[in-house]
Parts: C-alpha cells; structure tokens; sequence
C-alpha cells in the first residue's frame, strides 16, 4: 500500500467537498472547523466547491471531482480534509484521474459518504483515512476532551505507531440546530460509553488476527454495489472489515438485509476480522439488538463461527471517533480485548 507522509506544523490542509456543499448553508459550523484546524498548526486551503452554495455542488459532480485531482496534484498540498458527509460522493468518481492520485500520495479524510470516494482509492493502493470531516468532527474538536484531541494530534502528526486504539470514556450523538448559530460547535447531551464488545469465535491457533482495514459507512457502500467501483471477488480476503451506520439510524431489518449481501457475495468467510462502529441514536437495547443481528447472520446463517468480531468501537457519526487507516495492518487481541494499528499509518 502506498502511504502518505504525516502532516506537522504549518502543513497546507486542502478543504474541498467530494458530497455536499454546506458551508454557505451554516457558515458558523465550517467557520469553527477551520478555527480549530488552524489552532492545531494548520494551513488551510480553501478549494472553489467549499464555497460554492449547495445546489452547485449537487450540480456539478465533475467540480467536485477536479478539486481532488487538483489538490493531489498540488505539491504545496500536504494533507486534503473533507467538508462534510452527503448522499451522492459515488457521482464523482469516473471523473477522477487515478494516475495524478496515485503519483501523489497525501492524507485524505472523511467519512460517512466520503466513504465512496475513501474505498475507490484505497482499491488504487492508496492508504486512506475514515476520521473527523470539518464540519462534522472538527467544528467540534474544542468541546471534546484533552484526551481525544491529543490523539487526533499524535495521529496525525504521525506520532502513533503500534498504536492501540483508544476507548473514550464518553460519547455524543451528534449535534445540536446547526440553524442556530448560538449552538456553533457544541454537542448533543454526553452518554457514558460501556465500550467495545469483543465476539471471539473460535480460534484454534491464536486469540491474535490482523488484516488490512477496509470499509466504511455502510448505507454508503450499499451504493457502490454492483458497480464498477466494488472490489473484486477475491479482494476481501484477509481483510479486516469496518462498517458503521449513519445518522439516518437504519433499521435492524436493513442492516440484516446489508450483511446478508455481504455473505451472499462470500465475503465473512475471507475476513480475519469485522468491526463494527456505534450505533448513531440507538439506544442500549437496540445496540443489543444489532449485535444479535450481526451474530445471526454471520454465525448462524454463514456459519462463520471463527471470525473475531467486535462492535460498539469508536468511530462512525459519533463523536469522539477514532481515525481508522484504510490500507494498514490492524490487529484484533480478542483475549486482550484490545485493537492495535499495526507500524504507522505514515511513510516517515
């Protein structure tokens, strides 16, 4: 896989929009996000889709698409952030030019609908990132604990190697009116979190597997199936898939439906491993339920009865959420209980 190298201070942070265009619709929200990116060492470069209004952007998938072969051109470009999530991120991607990407390594991050645009070129042989969007992560940043924004910091300064991923204590379901610009920045009410849920199987030889990560929002992926841009059969194998749902909280019966496909396709029985974020809005008993779910498609219904599945983890449409490196070597301890990034996520 083809790493990028680990921003530090004053690296050029490129803002562009692969999905919606939110900004000039709540310019408080995107204002934050790029005072708390400056506030951590950053340049910020303002591409023309972040400030273009939200029907140019639907409009115009081509723009969105020559901002990111722009900005991965641009030698004077470090890093590249996402705006936010959207719905439609998959229109872009025969317009993008997989010669200047992959001649150009640099960070990219997002998540929710970037993950059409994240998983089409993490297929290039690019490591790509699933983590905080401006708007959405950022624009938060300063009312989430020290701890979390260390972290974000070390990640992506480069500073984690054989990292273990973190547990944050606490969580939030996302925001509050971003119509009210009084609310700029904050969170919904904090819940304590109980933590990840580690599902063993049966492992005969080691309670240790690793695998390269690959995934996403999972609404988002449904969008890619059966297109040109879904991997291959064989491309699964030895995998460590993450999947996380949306702020559209799907119902139990979609998700079953979502997972089925994937065993269908013969997906569970290549993994080493599946990881699944929490839930955005579901409450306790319905986190329980989604595991039930997931346990009965996989392991009843697929009778992969071996593969190590954790769930409830810190990423996704919630907050605080970990940065997970597509393309990098993770490590499920299912007896230590603990996920581990595996080297660095960088080319230092």
């Amino acid at each position: 896989m083809i790493k990028p190298k680990p921003l530090q201070k004053g690296s050029n942070i490129a803002i562009l929009a692969p999905s919606a265009g939110l900004s000039c619709v709540f310019p408080h929200i995107y204002q934050m996000g790029i005072k708390n990116l400056t506030e951590m060492g950053f340049n910020i470069l303002e591409y023309p889709t972040t400030k273009m209004n939200a029907n140019d952007v639907f409009e115009n998938p081509k723009a969105r698409a020559e901002d990111i072969n722009h900005a991965f051109a641009d030698d004077n470009v470090h890093g590249i952030i996402s705006l936010i999530g959207g719905e439609d991120a998959a229109r872009i991607l025969k317009y993008l030019d997989p010669e200047i990407i992959q001649a150009n390594p640099k960070l990219f991050m997002g998540y929710s609908d970037f993950s059409a645009v994240s998983v089409f070129l993490n297929q290039l042989g690019l490591v790509t990132f699933n983590g905080p969007s401006v708007m959405a992560g950022f624009a938060q940043l300063h009312n989430l604990s020290d701890e979390y924004r260390a972290y974000v910091k070390a990640f992506l300064y480069g500073e984690l190697v054989d990292a273990i991923l973190p547990t944050f204590s606490h969580f939030y379901d996302g925001y509050p009116d971003w119509s009210d610009a009084s609310t700029a920045g904050q969170l919904n009410p904090i819940q304590k979190n109980v933590g990840p849920r580690f599902f063993g199987g049966n492992l005969a030889d080691t309670d240790k597997v690793s695998g390269l990560l690959f995934g996403g929002c999972i609404e988002v992926l449904e969008m890619l199936k059966g297109t040109q841009f879904w991997p291959a059969a064989d491309f699964w194998q030895g995998k460590v898939l993450f999947l996380e749902t949306s702020q559209e909280k799907p119902s139990l019966d979609y998700v079953k439906y979502w997972l089925r496909n994937y065993g269908v396709m013969g997906v569970f029985e290549q993994l080493s491993g599946l990881l699944v974020g929490r839930a955005r809005d579901y409450n306790a008993d319905e986190k329980a339920q989604l595991d039930e779910v997931i346990m009965s498609v996989v392991r009843e219904e697929f009778e992969c009865h071996s593969l190590p599945i954790v769930t409830n983890l810190d990423f996704g449409h919630t907050d605080p959420q970990v940065i997970l490196p597509l393309g990098c070597d993770l490590q499920i301890d299912v007896k230590a209980k603990q996920i581990k990034l595996l080297g660095s996520a960088f080319n230092s």
